[in-house]
């Protein structure tokens, strides 16, 4: 089995490891020739998908599925019909991507299906919390605390403030799940923890949830019942915050999203990239058996220079070169990372599982330790 990945940023490095753990051949496609993916691909391609289109097309071709890690909506477009006429299964839904890629066209269509969502100032008080619509991760996300700093928040951002989500902050815990499917038939996969450092940038996911039976129930309800709404056709992230015992949806993304199918790989074995070729070239996504994992799994990335570790948002393995993929590193069962004995700084993506969640924790701390001792 062949997949080519295009984009290799974070989004790839998931979609190559994933791919790997599946025992498949991966070729990475990206324009940069240092993308974080392209030291866990078999085959790396440096193209850029709107301008090198005919060359392209062959790799294409070799592929039994292709998986965008990509967040353009032009590059997209010209993938999926580039993919048709190839032939090749494209594992995207851009008419739900389209709604979703959008935080105001996203919170305008929570709106309108009476989605529970955090409250849109100036409805709401402070502290509030700002958004670029456009794009994921933790750029441009600032906390406002009081009329004072808004004021020098918009006199900053000047007309761009219209293209900003500013919503009601809310401190309750975060947490993600994956929706997968098609209408009539969707599967919401079991829910993660989110951990973010100070920029509101994820730096850790947990697995199993901690969250209650019940509580993950109706968290999945709701997922399922967003993609019916989108009338999905592929992979859907939602990440929603407990308010006080009420999820409040924060955004979907109708594409495979970056950390958590890798923290819900190791803890129960369930590998998105399999179900997405079921969807995409059986037609079908299959309900797996109930599986069990290792019972804990911590999710990490830290950052390392002389005498310091800093455990940081995702964005620190987008900024890193090619990662390559250690076992047993340092105490950890798994590592995503640039590392090299001598020299400073490098960064790595942790994965450490154990019997339950307590146990991988304690591990984790273990292996902060080990690196520490050099």
């Amino acid at each position: 089995m062949r997949v080519v990945v295009a984009g290799g940023k974070l989004q790839g490095v998931e979609a190559a490891y994933l791919a790997r753990q599946a025992g498949w051949s991966v070729v990475l496609v990206d324009r940069d020739g240092a993308a974080p993916a392209r030291g866990l691909s078999d085959r790396f391609c440096q193209l850029d998908i709107l301008e090198d289109a005919g060359a392209l097309a062959p790799v294409l071709k070799s592929a039994d599925l292709v998986i965008p890690a990509i967040e353009d909506a032009a590059a997209l477009t010209a993938l999926e019909q580039l993919t048709r006429r190839c032939g090749v299964p494209f594992a995207c839904d851009l008419s739900a991507y389209t709604v979703t890629s959008s935080k105001i066209r996203s919170n305008r269509f929570f709106a309108e299906q009476g989605v529970p969502a955090p409250r849109s100032w100036p409805e709401s008080g402070f502290p509030l919390i700002a958004k670029p619509s456009e794009g994921s991760g933790s750029r441009g996300v600032e906390k406002i605390s009081d009329e004072k700093e808004l004021a020098l928040f918009f006199e900053r951002v000047g007309p761009e403030k219209d293209h900003y989500v500013i919503q009601e902050f809310l401190p309750g815990e975060t947490y993600s799940l994956e929706v997968i499917g098609e209408p009539g038939h969707y599967l919401a996969l079991p829910v993660t923890d989110l951990r973010f450092d100070t920029r509101y940038d994820c730096k850790r996911v947990l697995a199993p949830t901690a969250l209650d039976p019940a509580a993950e129930k109706r968290f999945q309800d709701l997922g399922v019942q967003l993609a019916a709404l989108l009338s999905l056709r592929g992979i859907m992230d939602v990440e929603a915050i407990d308010d006080g015992g009420t999820m409040k949806v924060l955004e979907i993304d109708a594409r495979l999203p970056s950390q958590t199918p890798t923290a819900l790989y190791h803890s129960s074995g369930l590998n998105i990239l399999t179900l997405l070729y079921g969807l995409f070239v059986n037609r079908r996504v299959e309900r797996p058996p109930r599986l069990t994992g290792p019972g804990g799994v911590v999710y990490e990335h830290i950052r390392v220079t002389p005498g310091h570790i800093e455990t940081l948002g995702e964005r620190i393995v987008a900024q890193a070169g090619p990662l390559t993929h250690h076992r047993d590193f340092f105490g950890a069962d798994e590592a995503l990372t640039d590392y090299q004995p001598g020299r400073f700084p490098w960064v790595a993506t942790l994965i450490i599982t154990a019997a339950d969640p307590l146990q991988a924790w304690n591990k984790r701390c273990r292996v902060i330790e080990n690196i520490a001792a050099g």
